[in-house]
Order: structure tokens, then C-alpha cells, then sequence
């Protein structure tokens, strides 16, 4: 089975794109065993991480609510992170297990950069840990666990530049546990004119999150659901860091889409998602483009339906009732609830089939029918 698992991490993930087989592969299991043995020495892809503390009982994490408490050489929670003299050290820097390039708009992104590329990088680990992660064979593992490529900071945009993508999108599993690596590859990225988007849970405390947010430029965020029940039997997680980090993106000029996955019996609740779409339009993202994602059975939930295609409908009619302006549905190719129309006249403006825009007719930001701003970044 391990082996198996990381064949299939070699090659690509199912329904994230084509991998470069042109990167080098490297990272075994054996290779970090032998260089994590001796407290002495790290291996090639570590770093001192960020923002730690040290306290009676070990030292503490401080990048994410979980705020593991570390004693010698044990790992975080998250998979990668490591106490080694007493200091935090990543496992994961330079060694991302996934590389492709994939369209703007499968982040999801329908307001930024539409039918733009982004080179898209992933290490190993999460913070949560979902029952229905579609990624969970590597969100669940570390990166001494799987096949990674050989690819520092200034590598990634040396390759983004490479592909003629406009961005980099750290993705896939949850770039908020591969903090250094994905800060300091914005930064370089950012020098060099390149976009980078953060795809996220958003599970992270505020003083990280407003370091990270200088480099950022936009960000997809799972609000998995609006309920502190859910969160910790379905994600092992806490719903208000989530929405902190929704308010602190837009306090810091981030662009922001929003995700939320409606899953059969845990996350399909009309009032609760009702309650969610108040709370949005509530604290000022009416204009935040809202994408409620069709789950199939994956994972630990593969004894559940995939979402009824009439659920997403009733989802997408509430929170457009309650004031929200963009609404789409995923995971649902062909409908025109993936396509984005004026909120003021209703003229369809951009008309989507998957990935693929067919057309769109934005003008400076503006509908050309009644010249209704449209929120987004569009240049």
C-alpha cells in the first residue's frame, strides 16, 4: 500500500492537474530517518519555523489555533513541524510533493485573473483533518512520507516564469502548514511581478496571518460550515479562527473567494447555511463571491450520496436571498450557475464551461450593459 500510495503521489493527484515529470524526484522515508536521528542535524528541507514559544511543557506552535506543545523531537498535529533543540523546525521547505499548472478558476477563482494559469505547489500536512478530504494522501501524511520534488523558493519561480503562468497558488493540502515555504516564495514571487494565491482552510492565528497577508494576493477559503459542532466532528477544527480569517483578509486587501462544501448530512443544513450567508452579508462581503461545492464520497464519508444537484440549487437561492451577489456551484460541470452575471441587470457577463471561459465581457471592471461595477481583480 505505501508504496502504491507514493506512486500515485509521483504521478499526480486524481482532479488537480498534470504533474512535470521533468522535476526531480527525491525524499524517502529512509533518507529522513537517517538525517532526523541525531538531534544534531536536519535534513536539506528544513528550516527554524516562525513564531514558537518556548513554555514548562515544551515548545509551543503558535501558527495555527492548534498550538501544538512540543517536547525533543516530537511533530505537530500538522505532520511537519518538529521540535529539535528546543527549537520549532519545519519539515517541509523546498520539498513540495505536487507541482502543476492549472487554470485560475480551479482554485476556485472566478473574479481573478479570469483564464489565467497558476503554477500550483503542495507539501505534505494539515492542520485539520477532514473526513472527507479529497486530498487526504497527502494532507494526512508527512512529508518524510512522501516522493518530493527538489524545489526551493526561488526554483518555484524560476518554474512559474518557465510555464508562463501569473501566479502561484499554494494549494492542495493546507499551505498554512507549510508557512515558511509559502511566505518566502511569495516574496520572491512577488519581486519578480508573479501573483500568488493562498487556497486555504483558513485555520490560523492573527499575527501569522497579517504577516503572510503583505505577499498574498488572493485567497480561496473552505468555510467548511457555520457550526462549532461540525468543525470538531467533521474537521477536528474550531469555526471562529475561520472567520477571523475571512475578516482579516479583507482588513488587508486580499482577495477573497469563499468555498463551501455541502455534504449530505453533515453540511446541508438550510438554516445553518441560512445563518452562514447572514453572517457574511452582515460583516460586508456581500460582494465576495461565494462557491457552494457538490461533495462525492471520499475518503471516511464514501458511505454518503453525492449532494443532490436540488440541495446546491436551494443553497445558491439562499444566500442569494439574503443579499449575496456571486454565487456559484462546483463541482457540477455544464450548468449556468457557474457562469457570472450582473447583479444590477442581469446581463450574463462571463460564461464558463469547466475551467474553460467562453466569454466574458467585463469592461474596466464594469458591466457594458448598465455599467454596474463588478468586484474582482480583473487586470
Amino acid at each position: 500500500m505505501k508504496n502504491n500510495r507514493r506512486q500515485f503521489l509521483k504521478y499526480g493527484l486524481a482532479g488537480v492537474g498534470c504533474v512535470f515529470t521533468n522535476l526531480s524526484a527525491i525524499a524517502t522515508t529512509s533518507s529522513f530517518i537517517e538525517n532526523f536521528s541525531k538531534s544534531d542535524k536536519l535534513w536539506k528541507w528544513s528550516k527554524e519555523g516562525d513564531f514558537y514559544t518556548e513554555t514548562p511543557r515544551g515548545i509551543k506552535c503558535l501558527i495555527c489555533p492548534n498550538e501544538c506543545t512540543l517536547k525533543l523531537n516530537e511533530v505537530s498535529v500538522c505532520h511537519n513541524r518538529i521540535n529539535i533543540d528546543n527549537k520549532i523546525y519545519t519539515m517541509a521547505y523546498g520539498n513540495p510533493c505536487a507541482a502543476h499548472v492549472d487554470p485560475v478558476e480551479k482554485k476556485p477563482l472566478y473574479h481573478f485573473l479570469p483564464s489565467s494559469k497558476a503554477f500550483s505547489i503542495a507539501t505534505a500536512g494539515c492542520n485539520l483533518a477532514c473526513l472527507n478530504c479529497q486530498n487526504w494522501t497527502i494532507s494526512q501524511f508527512s512529508p518524510k512520507e512522501t516522493q518530493n520534488y527538489d524545489l526551493m523558493p526561488g526554483q518555484v519561480v524560476s518554474k512559474c516564469i518557465e510555464m508562463n503562468c501569473e501566479s502561484i497558488a499554494y494549494t492542495y493540502s493546507e499551505p498554512l502548514t507549510f508557512y515558511e515555504y509559502t511566505y518566502d516564495t511569495s516574496k520572491i514571487a512577488r519581486e519578480n511581478n508573479i501573483k500568488n494565491i493562498l487556497v486555504s482552510a483558513g485555520y490560523i492565528n492573527e499575527k501569522p496571518l497579517r504577516k503572510l497577508s503583505k505577499v498574498i494576493d488572493a485567497a480561496n477559503i473552505d468555510l467548511k460550515s457555520f457550526s462549532e459542532d461540525i468543525y470538531l466532528h467533521l474537521n477536528a477544527g474550531k469555526l471562529e479562527p475561520i472567520l477571523n480569517t475571512l475578516k482579516i483578509l479583507k482588513e488587508e486587501n486580499v482577495w477573497l473567494e469563499i468555498t463551501n462544501l455541502v455534504i449530505p448530512s453533515w453540511t446541508d443544513d438550510m438554516d445553518m447555511i441560512k445563518k452562514m450567508c447572514d453572517w457574511l452579508y452582515e460583516n460586508n462581503f456581500a460582494d465576495t463571491p461565494l462557491h457552494f461545492s457538490r461533495f462525492h464520497p471520499l475518503y471516511k464519508l464514501t458511505q454518503l450520496p453525492a449532494t443532490p444537484l436540488a440541495t446546491l440549487e436551494k443553497a445558491r437561492n439562499t444566500a442569494l436571498n439574503s443579499g449575496l451577489k456571486y454565487i456559484y456551484i462546483g463541482n457540477v460541470p455544464g450548468r449556468n450557475s457557474q457562469n457570472t452575471y450582473c447583479p444590477n441587470c442581469k446581463e450574463l457577463l462571463i460564461e464558463r464551461k469547466g475551467f474553460t471561459i467562453l466569454k466574458n465581457s467585463i469592461i474596466n471592471g464594469k458591466c457594458p450593459n448598465c455599467n454596474e461595477s463588478i468586484n474582482g481583480v480583473w487586470e
